[in-house]
């Protein structure tokens, strides 16, 4: 779904643009907290650890989205990401997951325009991550508290999040869009597409969700306050039992096995299976090509850049180029997002510190 340029017009790219820039910034003060709240005690601890896998999600999300899939007749689809991002890590962290992925693909691999980027963060990191932790929370506290019950909210969640998306970009287009199309047209053709693609980005998401749920679920975020005490009956009467396990140490804690399972499985799917992906069109290619919306696409203005279009320049064997490609994808988005994330949880515990030795009454 990602949008190239001319799709929509200057002034709206660049309102979507100041958009996109503010709830990044809104996104950075959310992540700090997120970041923060995860290296608690209990929490599977520490921003050398957190950082990395909110990193890993971002090289995760790249590596999926580089399997479309077939949902129709010419069509496919591939993840959008923003509802797998908020339930692992957060909402806020998630709306940053999918802007370096969408950021790096843009200026490597020439997907999504550059002038279009404020568009396509509005609508694949921003809407499905807001649309879905909005109704993922609203399902958690209505269902049964228990595993089953975050993975099926994380499939209806994802479910709806990318229609709800196709919806934005319509929105999008209704107000700045560079042909004459009939907007009811877009809309149903979008909605309807974007559907279908829902019913695998769900799936995708519920059983990746579900999967890390089953060996660490203290390491998702939608997860967290799930825990059951213990109830014995006294005269006839349930009570919480005393609290009396010892606390696991932090080294069983560690997450870095499902660290380098992540990464290994991010490695091997964009480097081995995204050979095997649907090459037809999209969702909003195909969409755009029925109806003429693309008739004022613009070249990529990194056409020719060495990775562009998933595949390394100059490598003739197209199996190998467009695993290399995947490859160095995923190795340059778990480095990104682990250094934008270190960064983050930095400047939490600097302004921690500030605010430790800023005297009484003082204000900073």
């Amino acid at each position: 779904m990602h949008a190239p340029d001319g799709f929509i017009d200057v002034p709206v790219s660049a309102a979507a643009g100041v958009l996109a820039a503010g709830a990044i910034a809104v996104s950075l003060r959310g992540a700090r907290r997120e970041l923060d709240d995860t290296a608690r005690p209990g929490a599977g601890g520490g921003a050398e650890r957190t950082a990395p896998l909110a990193g890993l999600v971002a090289a995760f999300i790249f590596a999926v989205q580089m399997l479309n899939f077939p949902v129709a007749a010419g069509t496919s689809g591939h993840l959008l990401g923003g509802a797998l991002a908020a339930i692992l890590v957060g909402p806020y962290t998630g709306v940053l997951c999918v802007s370096v992925v969408l950021l790096l693909q843009s200026v490597l691999f020439a997907d999504g325009g550059l002038t279009a980027l404020g568009v396509n963060i509005t609508t694949m990191a921003i809407t499905t991550t807001v649309v879905a932790y909005a109704l993922f929370r609203g399902l958690v506290k209505v269902l049964p508290r228990s595993r089953r019950s975050v993975t099926a909210a994380s499939f209806v969640a994802a479910l709806v999040s990318v229609p709800a998306s196709a919806v934005v970009f319509t929105l999008l287009y209704a107000v700045g869009g560079t042909t004459d199309v009939s907007i009811g047209k877009v809309a149903g053709a979008m909605v309807g597409v974007h559907v279908l693609i829902g019913l695998g980005e769900a799936a995708i998401t519920a059983l990746t969700v579900g999967a890390v749920i089953a060996v660490r679920p203290d390491l998702v975020h939608g997860a967290r306050g799930l825990g059951q005490k213990l109830k014995l009956r006294v005269n006839g009467e349930l009570v919480d039992a005393p609290e009396t396990a010892e606390p696991v140490p932090a080294a069983a804690r560690s997450p870095r096995k499902v660290w380098i399972a992540g990464v290994v499985t991010s490695l091997l799917l964009a480097g081995f299976v995204s050979f095997y992906a649907s090459a037809n069109p999209d969702g909003l290619e195909k969409v755009a090509a029925d109806h003429g919306i693309d008739q004022q696409a613009e070249e990529h203005a990194v056409a020719d850049s060495p990775l562009a279009d998933y595949g390394v320049k100059d490598v003739d064997d197209a199996r190998l180029s467009g695993g290399l490609a995947g490859v160095i994808g995923v190795g340059v988005t778990v480095v990104a997002g682990t250094g934008v994330f270190w960064a983050v949880r930095r400047r939490r515990t600097a302004d921690e510190r500030a605010e430790d030795t800023t005297p009484a009454g003082t204000s900073v």
